[in-house]
Formats: C-alpha cells, structure tokens, sequence
C-alpha cells in the first residue's frame, strides 16, 4: 500500500447471497485496560489477543520502563499474547521517563497508576497528545495527594508526576468531571482498584458511560468488587466495596467492535452481507449499538437480539444490507455513548434517502483530531451539504464526488471515509498509514472483504 495515498476502487458487483467472514484486530479499550489490570494484579497475568498497534506498543514499552516484566508472543490472526509479572500495583523503578505516543487510553491510564505509586515519573507524548486535554485527571489526582507538573501548558503533556508515597492518606473519596472524556473516570476507577479499601468516585458531566461501565466490567474480572449507583443528589457514583485485590488471570480480549463496524457498515452500503468473526451480542463494548443504527437505516441485523438465529449456520452477528444499498435516513441518533462510530455513520449517510442527524458528540473534538469539523470539510469536499452543531452535525442526501479525504492523522477518519469511496469513484485516502495507530491491516482487510462479496 502506498503509505502517503490509498486510492478506493468502487467494487463492479457484489453477491448479496454471498456471506464475507472477516476478521478483525482485539478490542483496543480492552486490550489496554486489561494490560493495566494485569500489571496491578499480585502475580502472572496472560492477556490473549492483544491488538497490536502502536497504541498498544507504546503501552507495553512504558510498562518496561516502569520495571515491569512483561514477554510477548505472537498469537493467530492479528494480536499477540502478552504476559505480565504484576505487583500488586507496585513500580520496581521509583524514578522513570515514559514516552506515551498518541495513546489516549495509555496516557490517561498510566498518569493514574503513576498518581498511586509513590515514586516521580516525567511523562512524555506525541504533539498530537499534547494537544488532548488532561485537566480534569490531574485535577482528581492532585486531591488524592498527588502532585502534577505540567512542564509546558497547563492541563497538557509534557507532564511530571509525584505520586502519593502513603496509600493509607488517599482519600476515600473522589470526584471526576468527564465531559471532555470517560477515560478520566476509568483511568481513576483502576487505580482506586488497588487501595482495598472502601471508596466511591463521583461523576460530573453528561459523557456516556458504556466505555466506564466496561471498565468495572473488567475490574469486577479482575477481582475487585465495585458497583453503579447514585449519590444523594442523584449523580453516578461507582462505589468500590472494599472486597478483593486484583489477582491475576488468563484474560481472553474480544474483538475489536469499532473496527468490525466499518465493515457492517460497508454491508448497509453495497446491499451485501457480513459477518465478523467473534461478534456476538453478550460482548461489552458500546459499539455493538451502532448495530441498531445500521438497523434504522434499513439493514437486516441477525443475532443481536435474544433468539435470533444467524443465518449460514455463523455463530456471528450478520449483517446484510437493503437491496441495492438504499439506506433509509429521517432521524436523530444521540451517540455519546458510541461515539467512534459517528465518523462512521457520517461516511454513510450521503446515500440515506433523507437527513441524518448525530448528536451527543461534542466531545470527539477533542480527540486525535476535530472529528466533528473532520466530518464537515470532508463531506464539504464530497459535495455534501452539512449542518454543524456543537455537539453533532446533521448530514443531507445528496451524489458524493471523488476527492481527497484529508485524515489529520486520525485513522478513525480514513477508515470511516473509504467507505464512502465504494460507492464514489475518484475518493483517495490521505495518509491512510495512519491507521497503524489500531489497525495497520486495515486496507487489506478492506479489499479482501470486497473480494469476497464480490465472489472471487
């Protein structure tokens, strides 16, 4: 693949009796909180299927530096296994320099274990990374008894953290604002894990909380009890009942479902029909409900629902598309519970039969990129008329022309946007190397899809 332009070929037919078996990257948000899990956990963890992508290997290489021992395998298909000698949330080197890349999730993650471990690490980043917001965590962390520097801007990478040196003085507890971002709260919520104490955390802002609810999901896995409830004044409080450690376990990683989405969504677009491998209606990631938005526009989704049975004898979730790919549009969807998937949703909705509207996105301006100006001045380059919102943008019918989709090294862009490409001739992919941050394959995973819907 040409690493500076990927050119989308729009396929000459697909077989929609035809059923493509893809297969996709383990889950990133899994993959990297169950890293963490297991370097926190008192003993050897193996954690299988890990996604390899430069997000994952920035984590495991700062889990090296941090004194941790940790071995990696190759594993089939996409991931590796990855073991893990963890200390009971212990760091061997007390005085450590970390580079984090672009990994969100690593950032926020690690800058807590940090908070917790008594020793003082310098925290570095990519630029992108310093551009994301840091605030809010620091702020909680500082209340903990932490001590944050940030060595440039406030609030921002590159940052030194003093951690508490007495577990016992860390407060019982914790308040966290998460409208900018839920790794915040999930980042606080694994590291109070290690306290064995009784503890409640305290949420403001209006963030959807799927990605925090898979987080206690896995700390629950992990051994440590924590529940949702309410605060008197009616807020979302996670509550840690002061029962277990984190102990250490072979943990299996599904799928990634943000990845498996484009390709469900590649289904919708051409009237064919997908299934991707290890999907199925029990797993825990948010996205699945970009399903039931694939449904809305008219998609046939087996398997989601109890009962259903999946055609072709697939134990997967399949997807098949409305005939000739006329995607219904007319409504409204509040995805700040699934939020990558809006890219997504905006690469397809040109071709519904009427406006589509998301909302409840606001804070994916925020992320790698402006996703939300991403998905305005693309579709502008599409001929596609928008209408922006602080927190969502309305897309309207309308016949895409080719152009160039600048990505602003976000591979969540490039991904969303070929779609758009199998049905507009003349879409080329800037920087499409970009995906390497989740999922390098992805373009060939992409073409053999279409190779097989196609019936070759």
């Amino acid at each position: 693949m040409n690493e500076r332009i990927y050119e989308v070929v729009c396929p000459q037919k697909t077989d929609g009796t035809v059923l493509a078996r893809v297969q996709v990257p383990g889950s990133k948000s899994i993959t990297n909180r169950a890293l963490l899990l297991a370097a926190m956990a008192e003993g050897e963890s193996t954690v299988q299927g890990c996604l390899t992508s430069d997000d994952a290997q920035y984590f495991l290489n700062c889990l090296c530096e941090l004194g941790l021992s940790v071995r990696e395998t190759a594993a089939n298909g996409f991931g590796s296994d990855v073991t893990i000698q963890g200390l009971g949330g212990r760091i061997p080197n007390r005085n450590a320099e970390i580079y984090v890349g672009s990994a969100g999730t690593a950032a926020r993650f690690l800058v807590a274990m940090l908070a917790f471990s008594g020793g003082t690490y310098t925290v570095r980043s990519s630029m992108q990374m310093q551009k994301r917001p840091m605030q809010p965590l620091i702020e909680a962390l500082e209340n903990a008894g932490a001590k944050v520097v940030c060595m440039e801007e406030k609030g921002h990478f590159p940052m030194q953290v003093i951690g508490v040196s007495d577990k016992n003085r860390i407060p019982d507890h914790f308040t966290v604002n998460i409208d900018q971002s839920s790794q915040f709260l999930s980042a606080l919520m694994i590291a109070v894990g290690t306290l064995g104490k009784k503890a409640g955390i305290s949420v403001v802002g209006a963030h959807g909380l799927s990605y925090v609810d898979l987080t206690a999901k896995m700390i629950r896995r992990f051994g440590v009890a924590v529940e949702k409830g309410r605060t008197p004044d009616g807020r979302t409080e996670y509550r840690f009942l002061g029962e277990g450690r984190y102990r250490p376990l072979v943990y299996e990683v599904e799928p990634d479902m943000s990845a498996a989405a484009y390709f469900y969504a590649m289904a919708a677009l051409l009237g064919a029909k997908v299934a991707v491998r290890g999907v199925n209606r029990s797993m825990m990631q948010g996205d699945l409900a970009f399903l039931r938005v694939l449904k809305r526009m008219g998609a046939m989704v087996t398997g989601l629902e109890e009962g259903e049975e999946c055609p072709d004898a697939c134990p997967d979730i399949v997807v098949a598309g409305p005939a000739g790919g006329k995607l219904k549009g007319g409504f409204s969807v509040d995805m700040s519970a699934f939020s990558d998937q809006a890219l997504t949703l905006a690469a397809i909705a040109p071709f519904a039969d009427a406006p589509v509207t998301i909302t409840g996105i606001g804070h994916i301006r925020l992320q790698e990129c402006d996703r939300i100006q991403a998905i305005v001045r693309n579709l502008s380059a599409l001929g596609i008329r928008t209408g922006e919102m602080p927190d969502g943008v309305t897309i309207y019918p309308g016949t895409p022309k080719g152009c160039d989709i600048e990505t602003y090294e976000d591979h969540r862009v490039a991904m969303s946007f070929a779609l758009t490409g199998l049905r507009t001739p003349g879409v080329r992919i800037l920087n499409p190397s970009c995906c390497k941050k989740t999922f390098a394959q992805y373009f060939s995973v992409f073409e053999g899809t279409l190779r097989q819907l196609s019936g070759l």
